[in-house]
């Protein structure tokens, strides 16, 4: 009986050591804001997701705007823009203003608080 209770001791003890090594869990991705309605129309947001009308955001913080698999506009490429949260907010604000000849025929969000909401939603997409 002691040698059961020692097995059963033992056993505890080696499985609360491989739970404290284990890999961490991953944490689910963001809700997106209730603005982000108004990207979704076009773009898609899931880790591997497809393009729609506009690329897949999932990732695009903090990278080289026009990079990737979908067919950008020339202007848009040519910008060269590093999507950083102060060009997303002016771009998100007004995109044909900020690249003239841009494909993204949206008027943009004048709401600065709505902006940032989306620009943070973003971030949490890597």
């Amino acid at each position: 009986m002691l040698f059961a209770k020692g097995l059963a001791l033992g056993a505890l003890v080696i499985s609360m050591a491989a739970a404290a090594h284990a890999a961490p869990a991953q944490a689910a991705p963001a809700t997106p804001p209730a603005v982000f309605a108004r990207c979704a129309v076009c773009h898609d947001a899931t880790k591997g997701g497809p393009d729609k009308i506009g690329p897949n955001l999932h990732g695009v913080f903090g990278k080289k705007g026009g990079e990737g698999k979908f067919h950008f506009s020339a202007p848009f490429k040519a910008a060269k823009l590093k999507l950083d949260e102060a060009t997303l907010d002016k771009w998100i604000e007004a995109p044909m203003t900020m690249v003239p000849g841009t494909a993204m025929a949206f008027p943009g969000i004048k709401d600065p608080a709505k902006r940032k909401e989306i620009v943070e939603y973003l971030k949490t997409l890597r």
